[in-house]
């Protein structure tokens, strides 16, 4: 039922309505909650999120661990949430500045995953866009913000329990049997 599901939801906290103050602020359905004395009605959509996979020129990732919780001293990839008025890209380029200390570009978007985000006792829901981002100095990245440390990992080292976000693991096991696709065609011969 909508009720039990708005118990464990974060809307379950909001018991007044934030326009008129009123009580009468109830489930509507499971992502909303409606006034019934002025009629307004709260929806809670996901909040857009970025995962950078930067490779160095030896087809290391750029890996971070976690400064802060959720998910404290775990592995994570650059990113993290979009500001109000930036593109999902100016959001992905900025996390990556703030948190190894570099620029880059987007190389291509690569696919988008749901994550829930647990955060100050609250579950947010996101959509993490996955990009590839290439940087100009790969020797110049240093852990900021966020970030207690921030290192290149080889591909085949990566343990995906390491990692401390559902979403980044379950995008790097995609991104890695992608990357193992490519690896195994390009090793066959082509017909000419």
């Amino acid at each position: 039922s909508i009720s039990r599901k708005m118990s464990s939801h974060c809307l379950s906290r909001f018991r007044y309505c934030p326009c008129c103050g009123s009580d009468q602020f109830s489930v509507l359905d499971d992502r909303s909650k409606h006034c019934a004395e002025c009629g307004f009605v709260f929806y809670l959509n996901a909040s857009a999120a970025t995962v950078a996979l930067i490779r160095n020129p030896k087809g290391e990732l750029l890996v971070v661990r976690r400064a802060r919780h959720p998910g404290k001293g775990l592995l994570t990839l650059p990113g993290g949430f979009v500001d109000h008025g930036e593109s999902i890209e100016e959001g992905c380029l900025r996390e990556v500045r703030e948190e190894v200390g570099v620029s880059g570009r987007i190389v291509r978007f690569l696919f988008s995953l749901p994550n829930r985000y647990p955060f100050s006792d609250f579950v947010v829901p996101t959509v993490d866009s996955f990009f590839e981002v290439a940087i100009d100095n790969p020797a110049a990245i240093v852990a900021g913000d966020d970030a207690e440390a921030a290192f290149w990992a080889a591909p085949e080292d990566l343990h995906l329990a390491s990692f401390a976000m559902a979403s980044v693991r379950e995008g790097l096991a995609r991104w890695l049997e992608e990357e193992r696709r490519k690896t195994n065609a390009s090793s066959f011969p082509t017909s000419s």
